[in-house]
């Protein structure tokens, strides 16, 4: 009553195809490679950026949806901090209440 009864494996069904026999192949050696000519250091320099008014467009867009979202994440933990100092403040003022009302007495 209390043993777990197992599922019996169904036996398969259609066709079972042999896994596939791999023989091994003989590696001849090959000629090593020559080693690289050396090649003159190309002289640096910097690409140029070029900005069309699209993409100048695009950049000034993306930057204010960045700044947008930033700022909505700052104030809003802002007033999340200004809500609990306010609840804190009132739950002290009603403890201090209470508690003079029992010195009263």
């Amino acid at each position: 009553m209390f043993r777990p009864k197992l599922p019996t494996m169904p036996q398969p069904t259609g066709t079972v195809t042999p896994p596939a026999v791999v023989e091994p192949t003989a590696i001849t050696p090959g000629t090593p490679a020559p080693p690289p000519a050396p090649t003159a250091p190309a002289p640096p320099s910097r690409p140029v950026v070029q900005l069309t008014p699209g993409t100048a467009l695009a950049l000034v867009g993306g930057g204010t949806a960045v700044v947008l979202v930033v700022g909505a994440v700052v104030v809003s933990m802002l007033l999340a901090v200004a809500v609990t100092a306010a609840s804190l403040a009132i739950c002290a003022l009603v403890i201090r209440s209470l508690v003079n009302a029992q010195h009263r007495r």
